[in-house]
């Protein structure tokens, strides 16, 4: 039997299901191998439609199209060194396959990632007391594949600071700082991805957040409670939640629709507040989204 090293790359597909790590040798010495067709369902979800066939004519009037959940089934091999180590492993799988939230990271060209949770039986079979065969079904909720880098952004409310004080003297120096209110966030994957936008106050009389696309086409949201100073508001495009201090919703003093990012483009968000604060802070962050 093969021996094999600590931290060595194994071939084929490298896998991250939470702290576990697929495709390389951990540091017990046990080899975890995703198998060549290990890793259905991560090229694309389910699809939900509809078709209404058309009344004597060809065809149907085709409905919404929507993705539905990523079922994605793992599978492949695990060696050990012995059984006690074997035994050993397979408590970690059965750890990271979670009935919480857990990431999965796969490693192509541009890393990606899904959120899931075990979905069905973890599958355990010893070969030998040395070999085993795994296979377990994941479902990620939100069929979308996510970098693993997250973009973050932020400013402060839009301001120019600075400038010339009468009387002067010549020679003249004129410096000033400018807060522009604007950020920008950008979608390098196949499909749209909804930003997490951070407020943190004071904004006495809310604020107004207006997204603005490449195309021209701009949306506008509106808060309108006071936020105090040291008060955080996180607005979740994805979920439709406005959050205060992780704690109380404020959704019903919200407005307007939530904010995307277009797919191969990108989304300028720019806000205001009827009273400006220099410690007001609104940050955006977001995830490149593929299909």
């Amino acid at each position: 039997m093969a021996s094999y090293i600590p931290g060595q790359l194994l071939g084929g597909r490298q896998v991250g299901l939470g702290p576990l790590q697929l495709g390389q040798v951990d540091a017990a010495g046990v080899a975890w191998t995703v198998a060549a067709d290990g890793l259905r369902g991560w090229s694309g979800p389910a699809v939900r439609t509809q078709y209404t066939e058309r009344d004597a004519d060809h065809g149907a009037w085709a409905g919404p199209t929507y993705l539905g959940a990523r079922s994605i089934t793992l599978a492949g091999t695990i060696t050990a060194p012995d059984l006690a180590t074997l035994d050993a492993a397979a408590e970690q799988l059965y750890a990271a396959a979670a009935l919480t939230d857990t990431t999965l990271v796969v490693a192509e060209g541009t890393p990606k990632q899904a959120t899931v949770r075990r979905s069905g039986e973890v599958l355990f079979a010893y070969e030998t007391d040395r070999v085993a065969r795994y296979s377990m079904l994941l479902t990620a909720a939100d069929p979308r594949r996510y970098s693993t880098t997250l973009q973050s952004q932020s400013t402060a409310l839009p301001s120019v600071t600075g400038g010339v004080t009468l009387p002067i003297t010549l020679p003249l120096t004129i410096t000033a700082t400018t807060a522009s209110g604007t950020i920008t966030l950008t979608n390098s994957g196949s499909i749209a991805t909804r930003p997490v936008l951070t407020v943190t106050g004071p904004c006495p009389g809310g604020f107004t957040i207006v997204a603005a696309r490449p195309d021209g086409a701009v949306t506008q949201q509106t808060y309108t409670d006071s936020l105090g100073a040291g008060d955080v508001l996180v607005l979740d495009a994805d979920a439709h939640a406005a959050v205060l201090n992780g704690q109380v919703s404020r959704r019903r003093y919200l407005s307007g629709p939530w904010p995307e990012v277009p797919a191969q483009s990108s989304l300028q968000l720019s806000w205001n507040c009827p009273a400006y604060d220099p410690s007001a802070l609104l940050t955006g962050t977001c995830r490149a989204a593929w299909l």
